[in-house]
């Protein structure tokens, strides 16, 4: 039976692996595995979350045709009335200075 000699390295009181027959092979550390899943998995849910808080809704519900050609906006109320003043623009139409397309007669 040969005999396979092992050597522990240590860096204070942590093993952090060992040479077996001339070739080192670095220690697991369990701890820091662990700590670094539930570390990205946190990261995760509040990235997720806060993407869902952020997330805005429709102003009016679903749109279907009514009898006639009808637009139907069943069990929805009206959106409120935007000012003529200060217009609600999206962040790159102010950085764009972009302009709405408006119909001259």
């Amino acid at each position: 039976m040969t005999t396979t000699p092992i050597t522990s390295v240590r860096r204070g009181d942590r093993e952090i692996g060992a040479y077996i027959d001339g070739r080192f092979v670095p220690a697991v550390d369990a701890t820091a595995v662990a700590l670094a899943a539930l570390a990205t998995a946190a990261v995760a849910t509040v990235g997720v979350s806060t993407g869902l808080a952020l997330r805005r809704h429709p102003a009016i519900g679903t749109v279907t045709m009514g009898p006639g050609g009808w637009i139907s906006l069943k069990r929805t109320s009206r959106p409120p009335l935007r000012s003529a003043r200060t217009p609600d623009r999206p962040w790159w139409a102010r950085v764009l200075r972009a302009r709405r397309l408006v119909a001259e007669r």
